[in-house]
């Protein structure tokens, strides 16, 4: 009787360590049939058309990187790379596409400053935040460039400091809306020269340097994209660029820093983003191509004639990026007073 059941529990515990066994090796093999599968569909992929949604109109700082990145790839992965614009509401409408899209890596954001760095400290509540996203690089930089209407007596900074302290709220600034970059670019500026300025917010940055060019507005906060033409056609007169380094394509403009401004940082970047989990053997072949095509001589001066700055870094540091930039940007909204919308 003993033996029986000795023998019974004996049979029953080799059966359970054999079906264990046969599980484990059941799910190594099935991990690495999944594996297999991932790595095929990374390899194979893009299989159809990708799209790049971006927030920007035609002409835009996003649409112009968007249709630079499609061509490239275009070429480089055999399969179409498509630019789909969805501008409004301060970037949320293409930005809400994205996060609803399935990840894939068939839908990506062109993904801006305001997205992920301003809108969350200035609107109460969003749709969506950066963990509905996968970051995959940062494409370019774009700092802004302060200019005025050549009407305005300022030649040079000092001056328009000045002018600004002789004449407290009368001197306008225009920007691409409420609580955008361009806006706290602008507030960062007269906390830092203590003026005090009248800040006319448009619903974009083109309707706000038609109202530059015809002398309607004093000054604003824009980048290269939408600035160097009219700086080089002097129909708009440059002051200071908002970064630590000049702008290659107007290397006679010096930067706000140099001037006195110290650690003036401001403008856009522009990046490229997928839905989360998206695989990852597909975020990391599209950064592998988006790196390899801005280090193409030919990309980079198409960026550089642009006013902007080729940067191409990791997912990690697109992330770090973000924190970094929206913790310093959260310390200038505090002290404009801006209430979150």
């Amino acid at each position: 009787m003993i033996w029986r059941d000795y023998h019974r529990r004996h049979t029953i515990h080799i059966e359970s360590r054999h079906l264990a066994a046969v599980a484990l090796i059941t799910l190594l093999f099935g991990s690495g049939s999944v594996f297999a599968q991932s790595a095929d569909a990374a390899r194979a992929y893009p299989t159809r058309a990708v799209r790049f949604v971006n927030p920007s109109s035609p002409g835009g700082g996003a649409d112009i990187i968007a249709r630079i990145l499609a061509q490239q790839l275009t070429k480089s992965m055999v399969q179409n790379f498509l630019n789909d614009n969805r501008p409004g509401a301060a970037n949320i409408i293409a930005t809400e596409i994205v996060a609803k899209s399935p990840p894939d890596g068939y839908t990506l954001l062109i993904a801006a400053t305001g997205t992920f760095v301003t809108n969350p400290l200035v609107y109460a509540k969003l749709s969506y935040s950066e963990k509905d996203f996968d970051t995959i690089s940062i494409v370019a930089d774009a700092p802004f460039i302060l200019t005025v209407h050549p009407s305005v007596p300022a030649k040079n900074l000092n001056e328009l400091v000045a002018l600004a302290k002789a004449h407290p709220g009368e001197l306008t600034y225009a920007s691409f809306g409420t609580g955008s970059s361009s806006h706290l670019a602008g507030e960062l500026f007269q906390v830092m020269t203590k003026t005090r300025l009248l800040h006319v917010p448009y619903k974009g940055s083109a309707p706000g340097m038609t109202d530059l060019l015809a002398g309607n507005i004093t000054m604003k906060f824009d980048s290269g994209f939408a600035s160097v033409p009219y700086i080089q056609s002097k129909r708009i007169r440059a002051l200071g660029v908002a970064a630590l380094k000049r702008l290659p394509k107007i290397p006679e403009v010096p930067t706000l820093d140099a001037l006195g401004l110290k650690n003036f940082e401001a403008g856009s970047w522009y990046g490229v983003m997928a839905p989360a989990g998206a695989p990852r053997d597909i975020i990391a072949k599209l950064h592998g191509e988006l790196v390899k095509a801005l280090k193409l001589p030919e990309v980079q001066q198409r960026i550089v004639d642009l006013g902007a700055y080729p940067i191409g870094n990791s997912p990690e540091e697109f992330s770090a990026q973000i924190i970094r930039e929206r913790e310093r940007w959260a310390q200038v909204v505090k002290e404009a007073g801006i209430k979150p919308e």
